[in-house]
């Protein structure tokens, strides 16, 4: 028999947690056991749902809960990651206090799923990068610019030295920038930047519109030049990234963008952990890139909460290609030294504000995080390098430094 295994954490001041979890084990399955006569519980066997354990902690009132585990045969749903998510958590997601935290897949499982396209070293190839961290900037304030004045925000961007340039994911199907146009145009501004900075540049084009058209709008990007792709998977589904990230006429790097993540993860006590939402499953379904609120910035998750996302796009005993951690959100250049003690090199370091908000200009902006990433690869303090690196030296002053 081959199983797929979901941990649950569940609180309840009272609960007989084991009885709790005989009681999901069955009705996530057969839906009953003790009702049904001998014979069909014979039948029936090889569909039911297995406890694997239960670990209890107390910490009084209200924190009592247990790390309870259940394996699912296999053979009750299809190799689809929306099939495994209504048997695993479907129902129960909404009994009381219980939050889905970590997944195991049988080989079976994995089996259908080839994972990243690109991955790690996949992009790092596309680049020819593969000494350092990589480095991403955003579009900011697109909402309304035409076509001339997004090439101007992507040109300051690229002269700036980033390696990678993604659309703001609030940038949809719009009159002004059509997708098809807006690819054209910033390709040409990266080609022309790559002729002064010698640097070659991927563009992650926001893939947008309704779900029937998705595929099309894809291939028409890349049809256009495009190297690239960003998705708001979960608006659309795990299932989507997996069909998009296999099609074969849709063959560039796919960023997955984290918005709605805060509707599931945060609570302690319901939803699906960042681990399995932002890590797992943004893996297995195949996203090369997969942008997370960082421990740092504006929009914080907690820094024990992010080393297990890292940790599952970085785990190297899977079949399938890693996937680059993308910590985002009020990043700035002094805080490169601190991403990197977290993240190590296969990383990419990425910036809005950060960049378009230095005192400087954009282009200088996106210098000082170079000379941040220079500095913390030679373990020079930013304070030292800064005194000769004017661009770094004013992002120092205005968002500080090391902590």
């Amino acid at each position: 028999m081959s199983y797929c295994h979901a941990t649950y954490r569940v609180y309840d001041d009272k609960a007989d947690f084991r009885k709790k979890a005989e009681s999901i084990a069955v009705g996530m399955t057969v839906g009953s056991w003790t009702e049904l006569p001998q014979t069909k519980r014979e039948a029936m066997q090889k569909h039911l749902g297995q406890v694997t354990g239960v670990e209890v902690v107390d910490n009084g009132p209200g924190q009592r809960y247990a790390d309870m585990t259940i394996a699912y045969p296999d053979i009750n749903f299809s190799t689809d990651i929306p099939a495994l998510l209504v048997t695993v958590f479907g129902k129960i997601s909404m009994d009381g206090r219980i939050k889905l935290t970590k997944l195991d897949f049988s080989e079976r499982f994995l089996s259908a799923f080839p994972g990243p396209r690109f991955g790690i070293q996949g992009i790092r190839e596309l680049l020819k990068v593969h000494d350092r961290p990589l480095f991403m900037s955003i579009f900011k304030s697109v909402i309304g610019l035409n076509l001339d004045e997004l090439k101007e925000q992507f040109v300051k961007q690229a002269l700036g030295g980033v390696d990678l340039i993604k659309d703001d994911e609030i940038l949809f199907e719009n009159e002004l920038t059509p997708l098809e146009k807006r690819v054209e145009a910033c390709l040409k501004a990266s080609e022309a930047a790559s002729r002064e900075t010698g640097k070659r540049l991927l563009y992650a084009a926001n893939l947008t519109g309704p779900t029937s058209q998705l595929r099309s709008q894809a291939i028409k990007a890349v049809q256009s030049g495009a190297n690239a792709l960003l998705f708001n998977v979960l608006a659309y589904g795990y299932d989507v990234l997996h069909e998009l990230s296999t099609d074969p006429d849709i063959n560039v790097p796919i960023a997955a963008h984290p918005a709605l993540a805060g509707a599931l993860y945060p609570s302690p006590h319901y939803g699906i952990s960042a681990s399995v939402l932002l890590g797992q499953l943004m893996r297995l379904a195949g996203a090369d890139l997969v942008l997370f609120p960082s421990p740092y910035g504006s929009v914080t998750m907690p820094r024990e909460e992010n080393m297990t996302i890292r940790d599952e796009l970085l785990r190297t005993d899977l079949p399938i290609r890693t996937s680059l951690p993308v910590p985002s959100a009020g990043i700035h250049p002094g805080l490169v030294p601190l991403i990197l003690r977290d993240f190590g090199q296969d990383v990419v370091i990425n910036a809005g504000g950060g960049i378009h908000g230095h005192p400087m200009g954009t282009e200088a902006g996106g210098r000082a995080f170079i000379q941040a990433i220079e500095a913390a690869g030679q373990k020079i303090p930013l304070a030292d390098y800064a005194a000769s690196h004017p661009e770094l030296q004013a992002a120092l002053q205005l968002w500080g430094g090391e902590q």
